[in-house]
């Protein structure tokens, strides 16, 4: 009996390992055919996607940016096509290794490796960033030929930017360069990011930056089926990019170029504007730099060069240099007085070469030591009396002044389409206060005294203005005070649709003046140009009516007693020239006010530039004219002495 019960528990025990063998079996079956039709059925679209993810890519489009053209359609900002070699880090072993052995391919010097290693360093990693740009045929040709041995390098296609006119136009038109971080995190936090898939550049300054919405245009992109390798197979669908806007100007480049060269090497401004509209004419900031330098990063050398170069080429001069106006003041400081009927135009008073505050021995000295005798309104323009402007702002006092100077745009941003302009300053207690606050002054330097108000009359104190600020006052005086706002461009154009969108000409607001009050004003800055006046040869053989004021804007303090020697001053200390005009009279065309840093005389300068821009626009002549004699009159060949420091020069702005 035991052997047949020991035989009948191992077939037993057989039967029961061969059931769990068919329960686990059937139980892994079961599991397959669940998990199938869990993907099959139910996870089917999720894995479809994917799949479809796996052979398609998809290839942003960028969009070609907007051209940047003069009144007359002449391009100052253009773009053309070019081979560059990228390189992206993140896919590269050793990059100084395939640096080494891309040069051998490649002509690449110094100045492109110091250009990389700097864009590398403000990139994120997983872009390509150019080591070399505009590629021969040649060099194209080669790396081709070798592209298997580098991973992670490509030869790109792109479009670059370009600026004909260079430094002529550069702080006006401004440029473009490489997307930094910080942009980055802006566009994103704008929601605006996907407009910029594949974009490199940006616009950093000038019409560049202010348009940079209306350049750029929107990113448009590919779908593209790929084979295991990566390699496009066929494009499956594609939208198209929307390119950017064309930015038509008012500015004249012509007139702007004409208007450069008779500059020459003379640091400083000039701004043309039509009064009618507002529209920019011309708009030069003396000396200027290469725009083409910044697109694709400046290397250090040239940053270093421009940074240490005492003229200060990077600083935009037209709208952003604070300089006094000087004389250039006093067609506005009469128009307060007229306008407030503190003053009649018949009123005279005696003008013995200087002025002085009651019970104080001081001279605020004029610019004729012996004095001009008995001086009316209209004469103390036309010859340029300082002692009449001191008397006048004394007598006036700042809160009379301050409020009627205001119509004429002094002391606040002109609202111009261009980023950085500076505010400038329109001296008042309540600016005093706030100027010298804190702990660096003392409580009476925040007090308004009596004495501020003097140099103020005649365009020296705390007056401090940009070029671009009071070529709008004289345009505002000469459209009798209908206020444009100043605009740089004139339409914008959509190239696919053809529409043109015009930036109207609308007043800002109307200062209603007293229209004799005006009449007397411009009739007095006519006379100027005039035999007597102090830009008398200017005049000379004008064939339109012109009205302009000299001015000379002291650097220095000069000493009670003493004279204003030019030559024995350094030439960054000696007086700016300054010049304003506006033309023709009857209908004004274009206003204009031009700086000549340390120039000397408003007429010896400024005023033969301003006639020659003046004569280029309105009759197309070229012809120079001739600066006055040095013993010819003028009410600014000797300095009066004034009762505060003259604000920084261009070079050192500050508001």
């Amino acid at each position: 009996m035991a052997p047949f019960t020991s035989q009948q528990q191992a077939e037993n025990q057989f039967q029961l390992r061969l059931l769990l063998a068919f329960a686990a079996m059937l139980l892994g079956f079961v599991t397959l055919a669940t998990r199938f039709a869990w993907l099959q059925v139910y996870q089917h679209e999720h894995f479809a996607t994917l799949a479809q993810n796996n052979s398609i890519t998809l290839s942003p489009i960028i969009p070609n940016r907007g051209l940047i053209v003069d009144r007359n359609g002449v391009v100052l900002a253009q773009n053309y096509s070019a081979y560059t070699l990228e390189l992206t880090p993140y896919k590269i072993e050793n990059l100084e290794q395939t640096l080494s052995q891309l040069a051998e391919l490649v002509d690449i010097n110094a100045r492109d490796i110091k250009r990389f290693r700097k864009q590398a360093e403000e990139s994120r990693n997983f872009e390509s960033i150019p080591l070399k740009i505009k590629l021969t045929d040649d060099e194209v040709a080669k790396v081709s030929a070798n592209i298997w041995r580098f991973p992670g390098v490509e030869v790109k296609a792109r479009l670059f930017r370009d600026y004909p006119f260079k430094e002529i136009t550069a702080h006006v038109v401004g440029y473009i360069g490489r997307i930094n971080q910080k942009e980055m995190e802006r566009l994103e936090e704008n929601d605006e990011l996907a407009d910029y898939r594949g974009s490199t550049h940006m616009g950093k300054t000038g019409l560049e930056y202010t348009y940079e919405k209306v350049l750029h245009g929107t990113a448009g992109f590919e779908e593209m089926e790929t084979d295991a390798g990566g390699r496009p197979v066929r494009t499956l669908r594609r939208v198209s990019p929307v390119n950017g806007h064309t930015l038509k100007l008012a500015l004249d480049i012509e007139l702007q170029k004409f208007a450069w060269e008779r500059f020459g090497e003379r640091r400083g401004a000039l701004v043309a504007l039509d009064p009618a509209t507002g529209g920019v004419l011309a708009f030069i900031s003396k000396p200027g730099y290469d725009p083409n330098l910044f697109i694709d990063g400046i290397d250090s050398q040239s940053w270093k060069d421009l940074n240490d170069d005492w003229k200060k080429p990077l600083v935009n001069r037209a709208l952003r240099g604070l300089y006094p106006p000087g004389s250039t003041f006093k067609p506005f400081m009469a128009m307060a007085a007229l306008e407030t009927k503190f003053r009649d135009p018949n009123y005279t008073i005696p003008d013995p070469g200087y002025f002085s505050l009651p019970g104080s021995t001081h001279r605020f000295r004029d610019s004729k030591p012996s004095g001009w005798g008995s001086m009316s309104m209209f004469r103390s323009i036309q010859v340029s009396s300082d002692t009449y402007y001191y008397k006048l702002a004394w007598d006036m006092g700042i809160d009379r002044l301050e409020p009627q100077l205001a119509k004429f745009g002094f002391g606040s941003p002109t609202g111009i389409d261009l980023d950085g302009e500076a505010r400038g300053v329109l001296p008042s207690k309540e600016w005093k206060r706030k100027r010298f606050a804190g702990k660096r002054y003392p409580e009476a330097a925040r007090v308004w005294t009596p004495a501020d108000v003097v140099p103020i009359g005649i365009g020296q104190g705390y007056n401090t203005y940009t070029p671009l600020q009071v070529a709008h006052a004289v345009a505002i005086l000469a459209n009798n005070g209908v206020v444009y706002r100043p605009h740089v461009v004139k339409e914008i154009e959509n190239l696919k649709t053809g529409e043109i969108t015009k930036v109207e000409p609308n007043p800002v607001r109307d200062n209603h003046p007293d229209p004799a009050n005006i009449a007397f004003v411009k009739s007095a800055m006519e006379a100027v140009l005039k035999p007597g006046g102090t830009a008398a040869r200017i005049g000379a053989g004008l064939s339109y009516r012109m009205a302009g004021k000299t001015g000379t804007a002291q650097v220095v303090q000069i000493k009670q007693g003493a004279k204003y020697n030019a030559a024995a001053l350094a030439e960054q200390h000696r007086d700016h020239s300054w010049f304003v005009a506006f033309a023709p009279v009857e209908a004004p065309r274009i206003a204009i006010a031009v700086i000549v840093e340390n120039g000397g005389w408003g007429a010896a300068a400024a005023a033969p530039l301003a006639r020659e821009v003046a004569d280029f626009y309105l009759t197309g002549r070229k012809g120079e004219v001739s600066a006055p004699n040095s013993d010819a009159p003028s009410a600014q060949h000797v300095r009066a002495d004034k009762n505060k420091p003259a604000a920084a020069p261009a070079e050192e702005v500050v508001e």
